[in-house]
């Protein structure tokens, strides 16, 4: 388990990542752009409020289990995603031996 962990944190970071260039290569880099297009329709605004709610739950989670480094997942949360920093954290679960 411990290998596709990993490999779903990479993949948890291109994919996500050849969305964000592409919009800011075709929107520029405005923070508020991004933020619009988050909750451009329904669609992207659902998808969007369950991921951002996914994420706060996933800090918390981190935080009241006592997980080592919980500060380094929340940044790959923050920077990349939770596609990545989940899949990230139980990579390294599983590498301490805490499965």
């Amino acid at each position: 388990m411990r290998t596709l962990y990993l490999w779903l944190a990479v993949l948890g970071t291109v994919v996500p990542y050849t969305f964000f260039f592409a919009h800011f290569r075709a929107e520029g880099l405005g923070l508020g752009t991004f933020v619009s297009a988050l909750f451009v329709n329904g669609a992207a605004g659902g998808f969007s409020s369950d991921v951002l709610i996914s994420s706060i739950v996933f800090w918390v989670w981190l935080v009241q289990s006592e997980a080592r480094r919980p500060w380094l997942y929340i940044l790959l949360n923050l920077s990349i995603g939770l596609s990545c920093a989940f899949p990230a954290y139980l990579y390294a679960r599983e590498r301490e031996g805490l499965s």
